[in-house]
This record gives C-alpha cells, structure tokens and sequence, in this order.
C-alpha cells in the first residue's frame, strides 16, 4: 500500500493548540480531485493543503486547498501553514535560491510568503476589490444585533483579495461577542449572489496590547466561526485604508481572534495606500502538532 506524507501545524497561535489547525499533504499532483476531497472531509479541519510536488514550477509550489466540502482559490493561513511546511521539509530552512521567499502557485496566482523567524511568516496578499454596501438592518439580522450597535459613519461592505468577505464595524467589544449568526437569514443572504464570509470588528479589545478584536462567521455551516482567517484580515485591511478607519494610509496593527471559540490567535497586518495603489501583508505564527504517513490505496 503506498503512502504519501502530511502534517499538523497551528497558524496564528502563540503557542501549540491555539491558532487555527491546518493538515498539509505532499506529493499529491497524482491523486484525483474525488480524493483530495475525500481526505479533506476525512481532516475535517477548515482547510487542508496537498502540495502537488516538491519541484518548483514557474519560480512556486503548485498548491490547492480545499475545505471539507469545496476547493478555493485562497485561503490565509493554508498559505502560511504550508509555506512553514515547504520551508521546514522541502527546502530545508530556505537554503534554496528563493531569497527568503517562498512563492505559492494558488487558485488567484502566486502568493510569496516571507520567513521572518522560526515561526514567523508574512504573505502579501493581492490588492482589494471592493463589492456592494449592505444594507445595515439586513446584516444586523443575520448577526442577531440590533443594528444601532453597527459603527454609523462606516459602511457595510463586500471586500476580496482573493477569497470575499463582508466587512462590519461594530462599536463595541460586548456587540462582537453578542452576535449569533440567523442561519436561516444568512442562507437567504447568500442566496442573493453573496458568497462570503462575515467579519465582524471593533477597536475594543481581550489583551491591552492588541488593536482590533475580529470574529469570522463563515458559510460553511461545519465550521460557523473561524478561529483565524488571514484572508480576511488581508480585506480588512482594504477598507481600513480605503475608509481612513485608522486615521493613517500606513498600517500596523495586531488582531485577535479565536477568542469566542477557545482558539486565541493573533495576526500582524502592515499594510499602505498610495497613489491608489494598496500594498497588503498579513504575518503570524506557525507551530508544528504532528507528522505521518496517510495510506493510499
């Protein structure tokens, strides 16, 4: 029987068993998509990662993610996961000619991601594209709030930079922890030709020494909240800049979140806007859980 290597890691955690959980998979550019499918609802974990093969093509790695119902062009910390794995397992500590970068071939095009220590990887997303406005009662619906809680000089706004998100500001900490998501009316909402997820944000936050408190409500109903979402903090930081959210088109910040759900995470943003030109990096820890051989008939 033959066998193919995968591991554990932990991205946006301080620490082991914090941050949001990622299985990463080597050697895969010969198995059907039926099967990596099969493997990701078998992980059961937000994303899981199959890198085709440890040759580069076109200066990256080809790496497709895949959650457990559907594969998707981007995702934030499967970028990085895999990566620390790449970095650690393929090329041995960047000690290729990569110029301390390695280049993922994804669904959007190439991501780099950066090493910035032994934990430490950054990635710079693509620049943000800006969607519809949401009606603030529409979404204050679906987030179980009432919508006087929602910031009222901000709007409610769909924002990608490779995977959407919808965008909210709230006034308060206690408003993000109240929301409970109306299944029934988010359904209905993205039956209307939404499909993403929904960030929740404030300035409030758990620890003195972070700047914005997050949640992720996501569509797929396994996995209601997401622990760290790296793709939508890149988004986040779009309409940060596009709105002066901050009062600065120079960014650098740290969030939390994970927090409502037991998995604290923090993400590092730097981010600019200038000349109309966005520049977007999101960075965080990876910690390696666990390695082994998964079985292929």
């Amino acid at each position: 029987m033959n066998t193919i290597p995968y591991y554990i890691v932990d991205v946006f955690g301080e620490k082991r068993y914090a941050g949001n959980q990622l299985a990463v998979f080597r050697n895969t550019a010969d198995l059907p998509q039926e099967l990596l499918q099969t493997i990701a609802k078998e992980i059961h974990f937000a994303e899981t990662t199959f890198i085709e093969s440890d040759e580069r093509v076109n200066g990256g790695y080809n790496v497709r993610i895949f959650t457990p119902d559907t594969e998707v062009p981007f995702a934030g910390h499967p970028t990085l996961g895999t990566a620390y794995i790449i970095q650690r397992e393929i090329e041995r500590g960047l000690e290729q000619d990569t110029g301390g970068t390695i280049t993922l071939n994804l669904g959007v095009g190439q991501i780099p991601v950066t090493a910035a220590g032994q934990h430490e990887l950054w990635m710079k997303q693509k620049p943000p594209q800006f969607g519809r406005t949401v009606d603030p009662a529409v979404i204050a619906e679906i987030l179980g709030i009432d919508a006087g809680e929602l910031e009222p000089d901000f709007p409610v706004q769909e924002v990608s930079t490779g995977l959407a998100s919808i965008i909210v500001p709230l006034r308060s900490l206690e408003a993000v922890h109240a929301c409970r998501i109306n299944h029934a009316a988010f359904e209905a909402f993205l039956a209307k030709a939404f499909r993403a997820n929904i960030l929740v944000f404030c300035k409030e936050t758990v620890q003195a020494d972070h700047d914005l408190h997050v949640r992720v409500f996501c569509e797929d109903s396994g996995f209601p909240e997401d622990a760290a979402t790296g793709s939508a903090n890149g988004n986040l930081a779009g309409y940060l800049l596009k709105y002066n959210y901050l009062g600065s088109s120079e960014l650098q910040y740290r969030v939390e979140q994970g927090y409502k759900i037991g998995r604290p995470s923090l993400i590092q943003v730097k981010a600019s806007l200038k000349d109309s030109s966005y520049d977007i990096n999101v960075g965080g820890q990876v910690h390696p859980v666990a390695r082994g051989e998964w079985l292929i008939d």
